[in-house]
């Protein structure tokens, strides 16, 4: 496929600061599982590490003297402002797993929609019926007919693992922002109670497997330890062109990252609730196309429950 402009995914990936180091070939879930001594609370306890240490990273970036811009992802900017580039289609094709969130969780991620924009007017935000968690990538960046290719492959496997999660229930609880240059995301932590002995890095382990047992090369941008959905992303620099813009936006940040923790986490008939059981109302997606802002068309979808 012909070369298209660098995504502000390629230039800007998340980097695997669990310091875990995975072998050619081994199943990167399992790996980060065995280390972690399959204890759910050494699970949730490295995925928290990951986003608090990422964020503290963010953070020094957007208030160092040495800030030049944010990273603005050339290829939506086309597709949102056509006249940058009339006619530009986005022709990087993809097939992954999606997580699709249920109302409670759409219900809190519009409401931190509308306390980023308060702070940043011109972010640009993921749709409501776009929302998604990336469980799985199998593959990205190809051509349609690759990814068609794949999708033939793994077809016979597809209807078990839409439904995994009507069988095998995974808890994700204490949302959080997290941000970089690039994009700002709700986050969670996998749940670590008694019951919880099967978390959501077993899950992403089992898919990973099934796929490879297809003879399909999962291939992965990155298999860090988060559970993310994208809330938006910049599409200037006008919000942050100043010190004292960015200290706002990163004050904000913090102040939503307290209510969340003081008033969503532990909340159980509250206004909002931030617990996320995957697979309810709506099982796993398959999904192919042109996915990135949560685009592309759904293969087959799990049962819900």
């Amino acid at each position: 496929m012909k070369p298209v402009i660098d995504s502000a995914g390629a230039k800007h990936k998340l980097e695997h600061l669990s310091g875990i180091n995975i072998r050619p070939g081994e199943n990167p879930y399992d790996a980060l599982i065995q280390i972690c001594n399959d204890d759910p609370a050494e699970i949730q306890s490295l995925y928290a590490t990951h986003r608090l240490t990422r964020n503290l990273q963010q953070q020094q970036y957007f208030l160092s003297v040495d800030f030049k811009e944010l990273i603005i992802d050339p290829v939506l900017l086309r597709l949102e402002r056509p006249s940058v580039e009339p006619g530009f289609r986005d022709p990087r094709h993809c097939l992954v797993f999606w997580a699709r969130p249920p109302e409670h969780i759409l219900k809190l991620a519009t409401h931190l929609q509308a306390l980023l924009q308060k702070a940043a007017p011109n972010l640009w935000l993921m749709p409501t019926h776009r929302m998604h968690m990336t469980t799985l990538e199998l593959a990205h960046s190809r051509t349609s007919d690759e990814i068609a290719s794949l999708v033939s492959s793994i077809r016979p496997a597809i209807p078990l693992l839409t439904n995994w999660t009507f069988m095998h229930r995974v808890r994700l609880v204490r949302p959080m922002i997290s941000y970089d240059l690039s994009a700002i995301a709700v986050s969670f932590v996998p749940a670590a109670e008694e019951h919880d002995g099967y978390t959501y890095h077993h899950l992403r382990r089992d898919l990973f497997e099934a796929v490879k047992k297809t003879g399909v090369e999962v291939r992965s941008r990155y298999v860090v330890p988060s559970a993310h959905m994208t809330l938006g992303r910049y599409l200037d620099q006008d919000d942050h062109a100043t010190p004292l813009a960015r200290q706002s936006w990163i004050r904000a940040i913090e102040e939503i990252n307290e209510w969340l923790e003081t008033q969503v986490w532990d909340s159980v008939d509250g206004k909002f609730t931030g617990e996320w059981i995957v697979g309810q109302e709506k099982g796993l997606e398959v999904r192919d196309g042109t996915l990135w802002y949560g685009g592309g068309r759904t293969i087959m979808a799990g049962e819900g429950f």
